[in-house]
């Protein structure tokens, strides 16, 4: 029988260094949205032998107001949605497509709902254990082997590799120590090249909604989920 790693022999995860200003976040929702780009997903080990998970933060989309139709504030405060209008930093978690999970950072003044969605996280540290919970969730039939850039390449995939779900919604992500958490950029990290593009799938919104240039991305990053296209920010 193969014995485990042991933890001695595990090299350690840095998974410490102040967590992101609340400040930051509870100002302007799109500055908020450029706040969060660099910034690092810490998820503390699920599994001893595994330790904790870091990941940079590559690319975001804003939902900004009530007016905003691709927005869940759209239908005004419901049980689901009640946290988008409470303070800046709270997570926002939900399913979608009945099997999906979703990221979110509640963003914007306490009062005024908004919420940036992880679209898509570079992984720094703790990859053998994002790759034990995306190889968990994968389909029997999926062989195709996935890079680590791509393990947490779209929003369903950061909650995949994050071991996150609805049950994260209210979790105080500036709360240093809280078992999933955001950390203030990396100061030896180049900081990310800014491209702004629609947000996507949200062809539903109609206009002005479905063109208003609220994705947010790191065009250098190879965690990018779709296309870098359109204008740097």
């Amino acid at each position: 029988m193969r014995s485990r790693r042991s933890s001695a022999t595990r090299p350690a995860i840095d998974a410490s260094g102040p967590v992101l200003d609340r400040g930051r976040l509870s100002a302007d929702s799109l500055a908020a949205a450029r706040a969060l780009l660099g910034s690092r997903l810490v998820r503390a080990a699920d599994d001893e032998m595994l330790g904790p998970s870091v990941g940079r933060i590559v690319e975001v989309e804003a939902y900004i107001g009530a007016a905003d139709l691709a927005s869940h504030a759209r239908f005004g405060q419901t049980d689901r949605n009640r946290v988008m209008f409470g303070p800046a930093g709270i997570a926002y978690a939900y399913l979608v497509y009945g099997m999906y999970h979703c990221l979110n950072v509640v963003t914007g003044p306490d009062g005024d709902p908004a919420a940036v969605l992880i679209r898509a996280v570079e992984p720094i540290a703790g990859i053998e254990a994002m790759r034990a919970r995306r190889v968990a969730a994968r389909h029997p039939r999926r062989r195709t082997p996935v890079t680590d850039a791509r393990l947490a390449s779209g929003p369903g995939l950061v909650c995949l590799a994050f071991g996150l779900d609805r049950s994260l919604t209210g979790t105080d992500l500036c709360d240093p120590t809280a078992p999933v958490r955001l950390l203030a950029p990396d100061p030896a990290a180049s900081p990310p090249r800014v491209v702004a593009t629609p947000r996507i799938g949200i062809a539903y919104a109609g206009e002005p909604w479905a063109s208003r240039p609220w994705r947010l991305l790191d065009a250098d990053s190879p965690s990018v989920s779709g296309p870098a296209r359109l204008r740097r920010g």
